[in-house]
């Protein structure tokens, strides 16, 4: 089997920092499980399961973020890639830790983006998934910023769209109920360039002014682009990465949207029976994946040279 490499793929600029300062962090520490605070993350540090498994091994446990102790002095507390609301940040201080900002720069952009819109009084639309970390935690920057205003977030000032049909029913109910406003659109960094500019023109249709703000991850291009030219010249496509990376997910749906076969894995274990059917097959990862784990799902596709004939060893 020839594996072909997609020319950008692995760890973006966010995801390798948040490694490294935790990884910093943990040196720190007298000895894995010693005594002492602890170090934590602010729920996961990125969203790939092998990388969270490595900072585990180093001391670094994982906090949930709706259940935190109410005493955390002296424990070094580390922001998630993703970052966290205003709120929350200034709960984990209250609570005596020390905090390290892991936020992806990227993402701090978007975070101080939306709370300008808001204090200026524009409604704020969110293009990307509800639950996700990074939305979540820009919502609150969007509450922050009504705040400063003196007067409180009301609870329609933002609103969070999955997809064009959402966002052409929301603004359309926004427009009703509050007629014309000044309205921004932001997108999570990890959203395609096409799928955002549809949304943005499904609300155009009701808020002709909206101001689209351009915060995708230059990184996030890259890997998509990069993966639609690897498409073109395979039979079929591997995506390495965590299967709660919406990153990772958006490159398999641009892979089996291109018209061939694409299966995620998180691991080589995970490679699917089918895949030994192809003699050249595309490998592709998230952002939040790290080179070893690439590196390993490559060795073992290359163990079968010849089409329809799973190794042994995988």
């Amino acid at each position: 089997m020839k594996v072909l490499r997609a020319r950008v793929l692995g760890f973006c600029m966010g995801v390798r920092r948040a490694m490294d300062m935790a990884v910093s962090e943990a040196r720190l520490l007298p000895d894995a499980g010693g005594p002492g605070p602890g170090i934590f993350t602010i729920g996961p540090l990125i969203h790939n399961p092998q990388a969270l498994e490595v900072l585990s091994a180093r001391g670094i446990s994982v906090l949930d973020e709706d259940k935190l102790p109410s005493g955390l002095e002296g424990a070094v507390l580390i922001v998630r890639a993703h970052g966290i609301t205003p709120g929350l940040e200034e709960s984990l201080r209250k609570r005596g830790g020390r905090l390290v900002d892991a936020t992806c720069p990227h993402v701090r952009s978007s975070q101080m983006k939306a709370k300008q819109l808001a204090g200026s009084g524009y409604h704020v639309f969110l293009a990307g998934e509800r639950r996700h970390g990074e939305i979540i935690g820009i919502q609150g920057y969007v509450e922050q910023g009504y705040g400063e205003r003196g007067a409180a977030c009301p609870a329609s000032s933002c609103t969070v769209v999955a997809g064009v049909e959402e966002a052409e029913e929301a603004a359309r109910l926004l427009r009703e109920r509050q007629g014309d406003l000044p309205c921004a659109l932001l997108a999570q960094t990890t959203i395609s360039p096409e799928e955002y500019e549809k949304i943005g023109g499904a609300i155009r249709n009701y808020f002709p002014s909206l101001m689209i703000v351009n915060t995708i991850c230059g990184a996030t291009r890259d890997r998509q682009e990069a993966l639609r030219e690897l498409c073109a010249g395979v039979e079929a496509v591997i995506i390495a990465g965590g299967r709660e990376s919406a990153n990772t997910r958006r490159l398999l749906a641009i892979a089996r949207n291109s018209g061939v076969p694409a299966w995620l894995v998180e691991t080589q274990a995970d490679l699917p029976e089918e895949i030994w059917n192809y003699a050249v097959v595309g490998l592709s990862a998230g952002a939040s994946t790290p080179d070893s784990i690439i590196m390993d799902i490559e060795r073992a596709l290359t163990f079968s040279p010849l089409p329809g004939k799973k190794p042994e060893c995988v």
